[in-house]
């Protein structure tokens, strides 16, 4: 078995008795744990004798979608991780798209999944049911063997499907293992159809031994409980999560726990130095991409909000002309030169664990140029290397964790009556990541009510890719091209003397001064007011 294989990762652990994995009420040591995956893949192989069965998996976070992936990688299967906050058309699109033949479902999607199947003419059975006689294990895995596809956005507005390969989890589980000890509790909240659940949570757990405590969905209200009745040592977080904890009430013995690291991406550089504080834990917040071609180290004596330091074979580069961009001029705490400073993270020495997106050469083409891998993720350095994350470009945005693209949201948008164009763009959000924002130009005047209405009865738009803000433009900025110049739509925000919709929950409302005054103190609040200038 080869060593840079989640099978190799797995088979290690065979003969364990010690807890592996807790959830709920329920525990499973790390021998039990192979034996049940070694179960999925003989379920598995029954149910394709003559290759690989793509399966499409509609679920929360559950132990039996671990096992299953565990029995993909033993016996050379495919776990496509739908999401299932897409809507019925975008889960058409993906399982059709990765070749699912297969769907299983563990509640509540019940019949969300038995739709889905049925649209596309598939079986359709519970996940629990994904389960054989365990048979001691046969093939050899490969580091580039296909074991999941897990779904991000790209600039183009489809939906990519990136190839997860066994050494794409066992590299970040065995570099992430040098954190953990055998005695400790990893906890994984977070939705294990995104890779960092995967990848900095129960890859580092099965790596190092230490058990897995899994939690169905991510509840800020049971963080702490869940850290004290496990006795967790470990947690993975990805955006807002750590502000959302934040927001619960203070007790004065919130750092009475056993936690001792916080590791993900994403977080506030306030969140980050609160949540420490207040648990008694560190905190490392890294910089990361389900492509995972470019790693950042976290540099602890670092400037508040970097990213760390480019690492030697990453620059930022235009992407407009390919050239290294220089380094930022901070001066009183602002970026001084953004429009030659800021530009895309680059892997100038290749793709590094990026084994390409599925059945989609034109979206490889697009990240891998010349050698050199584009992340599409925006950035600039100072004159000491520290990076600072700077967004993701126009055409893509991240709203609580989630990669959406903006076409598909444009296309929804323009079927709303009286709508002559619209654009969608990201602005940042106060807290993490972005907030969907689109500017509108329109026949007549704007109905609130009317749009309300109409954003209710799309169910081709997902919850995340609702705007946030709506900009009533009498024309878009345009190239002599005609091609829409979102960037200076982005740049402004709602910094415009056009009127500006905010939406909370399903009502919309004007936007004004003192709206505007209270964003932006939030921004400085938690250390990104630097995301305003850029």
């Amino acid at each position: 078995m080869t060593g840079d294989t989640l099978a190799a990762l797995l088979l290690a652990r065979t003969g364990d008795e010690r807890p592996g994995l807790y959830a709920g009420d329920r525990v499973w040591s790390w021998h039990d744990h192979v034996e049940a995956a070694r179960a999925a893949a003989t379920w598995l192989d029954a149910r394709t004798p003559g290759g690989p069965l793509h399966v499409g998996v509609l679920c929360d976070n559950v132990p039996e979608l671990l096992f299953l992936v565990g029995g993909a990688a033993l016996a050379g299967h495919v776990v496509v991780a739908l999401n299932p906050t897409r809507s019925p058309a975008e889960l058409a699109r993906d399982a059709a798209a990765t070749d699912v033949a297969l769907l299983l479902f563990d509640d509540p999607y019940e019949e969300t999944a038995r739709s889905l199947a049925a649209d596309l003419g598939m079986e359709c059975l519970p996940l629990g049911g994904a389960a054989g006689e365990p048979a001691p294990a046969t093939r050899t895995a490969e580091p580039g063997d296909l074991v999941m596809l897990i779904f991000t956005s790209g600039t183009s507005g489809r939906p990519r499907a990136v190839r997860i390969t066994q050494r794409k989890l066992a590299v970040p589980g065995r570099s992430l293992a040098a954190l953990l000890t055998p005695a400790d509790v990893v906890y994984c909240s977070m939705p294990l159809f995104h890779s960092g659940a995967l990848m900095a949570a129960y890859a580092p757990a099965l790596a190092s031994g230490a058990a897995l405590a899994l939690r169905r969905r991510f509840s800020a209200s049971g963080l702490l409980p869940d850290v004290r009745r496990y006795g967790c040592t470990y947690l993975h977080y990805v955006g807002k999560a750590l502000s959302y904890v934040l927001a619960t009430p203070p007790h004065p013995d919130d750092a009475a726990n056993p936690l001792r690291i916080a590791f993900g991406n994403e977080g506030s550089a306030t969140a980050v130095r609160r949540f420490g504080e207040r648990f008694g834990c560190h905190v490392i917040d890294a910089f990361g991409s389900t492509e995972t071609a470019i790693a950042l180290t976290p540099d602890p004596a670092g400037p508040p909000g970097c990213l760390g330091r480019l690492p030697e074979g990453v620059e930022i580069r235009d992407p407009a002309t390919g050239e290294r961009c220089p380094a930022a001029r901070i001066e009183d705490g602002r970026l001084a030169n953004p429009g030659e400073a800021i530009g895309e993270l680059v892997n100038v020495r290749g793709a590094g664990l990026f084994d390409g997106y599925y059945n989609d050469p034109e979206a490889d083409a697009e990240r891998v140029r010349d050698g050199a891998f584009w992340s599409g993720d925006l950035a600039y350095a100072d004159a000491a290397g520290h990076v600072f994350f700077a967004g993701r470009g126009t055409e893509r945005l991240r709203v609580d964790g989630e990669n959406l693209a903006v076409a598909p949201i444009e296309a929804a948008l323009r079927e709303f009556a009286g709508v002559v164009e619209a654009a969608v763009y990201p602005v940042p959000d106060a807290v993490a990541g972005d907030q969907v924002m689109a500017a509108l130009v329109l026949a007549g005047p704007f109905s609130a009510d009317a749009f309300a209405a109409f954003l209710a009865s799309r169910r081709d738009l997902g919850v995340k890719a609702v705007p946030r803000y709506i900009r009533i433009c009498t024309a878009l900025p345009q190239t002599p091209s005609h091609k829409v110049v979102k960037r200076d739509l982005a740049r402004e925000a709602w910094r415009t003397t056009d009127p500006v919709w905010r939406r909370t929950g399903t009502t919309w409302r004007p936007l004004g001064e003192e709206d505007v005054n209270a964003i932006e103190a939030e921004f400085a609040g938690n250390g990104r007011a630097h995301l305003l200038e850029a």
